[in-house]
């Protein structure tokens, strides 16, 4: 027998989200499939690249990715599809937050943490695009956490692992149900939150929650939450509500781990995008 769960908790699945999903359309263009901006930071590189090429293949028009000069080099010569910006300082990245066409952002992967760093997180923020908050971006803010929280808004979603949500919710009891406290949680910050894990609890502000139980245990791999940041970013950017977004990046994560099996790196899972959202496409023109 299955596990019984809240009435008001849902499976996911592609019946959640299919209807909402961003597919191409033929007469459409890169610029109709929105902008994603990403920082970067210095030392883990890695972080950032993988995010950039997960929302690449989830459909976003144009990526651009915002370095420091130090750093900028490593960027340029590994993503040749993606813009790559230098911003050193916090005006510059003000400015590229300032133009109107990049209408979605992540930051976090690799960003490093520091007081430094939560400016940069809450510039992103008072925009009022959507944004993706992952890893430091969130860690950055543990000793604040109501700093974050009052800068968070509805076009929000934060993707924490457990460590992570210990750091920033520690006023949430760990011994509460999961999905109690992606709730509690999300309701904290105003936003969506995603509480990572073989179990992933994706949580509205609202009170909504759905549970997303494919991931295998081979997931569990450097590299693939920004993977999944990444893909969330992506479908943002092409305008699919935020809850829906994160919903659909999860699934689809964890699906393409399931059909690769054992051996799964994170490099595998933007490999298997487009034949997942191939597969997709299919079953969305025969509905």
């Amino acid at each position: 027998m299955g596990r019984i769960m809240p009435s008001d908790t849902l499976q996911n699945g592609p019946d959640l989200w299919l209807d909402c999903f961003p597919f191409p359309k033929p007469e459409g263009h890169k610029y109709d499939r929105g902008q994603a901006l990403i920082r970067g930071g210095e030392i883990m590189t890695g972080a950032a690249r993988l995010a950039a090429r997960a929302a690449q293949r989830m459909g976003a028009g144009l990526v651009t990715l915002a370095a420091s000069a130090a750093s900028l080099p490593i960027y340029a010569s590994a993503l040749e599809s993606v813009i790559v910006r230098e911003s050193d300082t916090l005006a510059s990245w003000k400015e590229l937050l300032a133009d109107p066409k990049r209408n979605a952002i992540l930051i976090g992967p690799g960003l490093g943490r520091g007081e430094g760093q939560k400016d940069f997180v809450l510039a992103a923020l008072e925009t009022k695009k959507t944004c993706v908050l992952d890893a430091d971006a969130l860690t950055s803010f543990a000793d604040q956490p109501e700093k974050l929280f009052s800068a968070l808004h509805a076009g929000c979603v934060l993707t924490p692992h457990e460590g992570e949500f210990a750091k920033l919710f520690s006023m949430i009891n760990p011994e509460e149900d999961k999905t109690a406290r992606a709730r509690k949680a999300a309701s904290l910050a105003h936003c969506v939150v995603l509480l990572k894990g073989h179990e992933t609890v994706i949580a509205s502000p609202e009170g909504k929650a759905v549970l997303n139980s494919n991931a295998p245990a081979w997931l569990a791999t450097a590299g693939a939450g920004d993977v999944l940041a990444g893909m969330i970013l992506g479908l943002a950017a092409q305008h699919m509500p935020v809850f829906h977004a994160a919903c659909a990046a999860a699934w689809l994560h964890g699906k393409i781990a399931q059909d690769f099996g054992p051996g799964l790196i994170a490099e595998d899972i933007i490999a298997g995008i487009p034949g997942i959202l191939g597969g997709l496409s299919e079953a969305a023109q025969k509905e």
